[in-house]
């Protein structure tokens, strides 16, 4: 039987160091909960204390409304799938499988019902006899993520488990634990620093920095309307302006700092008019046109169905660090390819960029959700 996990206040300290300042959040029963963020941010020891692994220096996290915080990890009733496969190479497929239920004396006639129902929903089961030295790195992946099921946890933890994969099986991978955890319907939470990954199994994201939730989303929220610069560089590429809000009827022009500008009525009524802004927009979100920004392209890389192009701006348009300024252009509807060192306009599309605060802390967008329940 699933469960919510309901973290509130949560601290983390390893001496004078603060980890997790002070985190909350509610991951709901039966929901696919990814923590994304980069090396360092704090989204695996968030997952250890929630296993029982790390200690807690503060606050709660419940099971349910059952407080779990001196519940040793072994009681806690949760399936662990980590980076490692963490497999016994001595044991067969099944007998791997198997070791859980053994360890909880589960009777043998349930014990081999339950191992051949895993085994076929993980669709391993031709290779049950196989000892792990012959089976892939993903077939490894199956069987590590059947024992973690096979017992009936109330929540699956999974910390970077694709990492070790090539970028092919990543994904036949992300795809199988995702159409295995909704037909199992367990609660699971999934620790990644892969935003592709996140994007392509989550029900929402949390993207964390500095121990930091910066925002909670599905991944179409996130990745279309992120609430900070941070959330909209991470998830993605996002270039950045330097831009003024100029209050208009029914809206606002947000004039970039070479002049051009763009009218928008989604402005949040928390804008002021002139307010200095910080203006993203996804390389996807331009289009060539008569009357767009000017800027020089660079260089270009072929990808296939898109072309990249790297781009240079009228000097105090652009973020200073920010590592490119790209424009992607979908091969299927251009007319031709550019050229390096051809000039060109593109066209931000006014419905899909983003604009921030000039401390890129805040969206400037209506109804952009900081937590989406």
């Amino acid at each position: 039987m699933s469960v919510s996990i309901n973290v509130k206040d949560v601290v983390k300290k390893y001496g004078d160091v603060t980890i997790i300042p002070d985190l909350s959040t509610t991951i709901k029963n039966g929901e696919f909960f990814t923590l994304l963020g980069p090396s360092g941010c704090g989204k695996t020891t968030l997952l250890r204390m929630i296993a029982g692994f790390n200690s807690i220096e503060g606050g709660t996290i419940a099971f349910d409304d059952k407080v779990i915080n001196d519940t040793p990890a072994q009681n806690r009733n949760i399936g662990m799938v980590f980076q490692s496969y963490a497999i016994f190479p001595h044991l067969t497929v099944r007998q791997n499988v198997e070791y859980g239920l053994k360890i909880r004396k589960v009777p043998k006639a349930e014990m081999k019902q339950r191992v051949d129902e895993i085994l076929k929903i993980v669709k391993i089961e031709e290779y049950q006899d196989r000892l792990p030295e012959r089976l892939s790195g993903g077939q490894q992946q199956r069987v590590a993520l059947a024992r973690a099921i096979v017992i009936h946890p109330q929540v699956l933890l999974m910390d970077e488990p694709l990492s070790n994969l090539d970028a092919k099986l990543r994904i036949e991978m992300r795809s199988a634990i995702r159409d295995v955890q909704k037909q199992i319907g367990i609660t699971t939470v999934y620790v990644t620093h892969d935003q592709e990954e996140a994007l392509a199994i989550s029900d929402r994201i949390a993207v964390m920095k500095d121990g930091i939730i910066r925002q909670i989303g599905s991944p179409q929220d996130i990745y279309a309307r992120p609430y900070d610069a941070f959330v909209s560089t991470f998830i993605g590429h996002s270039n950045l302006f330097h831009g003024t809000l100029k209050r208009a009827d029914g809206g606002y022009n947000v004039v970039f700092n070479n002049g051009f500008s763009i009218f928008m009525d989604n402005i949040s009524s928390e804008a002021k008019d002139g307010e200095e802004v910080v203006i993203s927009v996804r390389p996807e979100e331009f289009s060539i046109s008569e009357t767009g920004i000017d800027c020089k392209i660079l260089n270009r890389v072929f990808l296939g169905k898109y072309t990249n192009y790297f781009l240079e701006f009228a000097p105090g348009m652009v973020l200073d660090d920010q590592p490119s300024i790209e424009y992607s252009q979908d091969l299927g509807q251009a007319d031709r390819i550019f050229d390096e060192g051809e000039s060109i306009k593109l066209l931000p599309n006014k419905k899909k960029i983003n604009i921030f605060t000039k401390d890129m802390e805040k969206s400037l967008i209506k109804d952009v959700v900081k937590y989406a329940e």
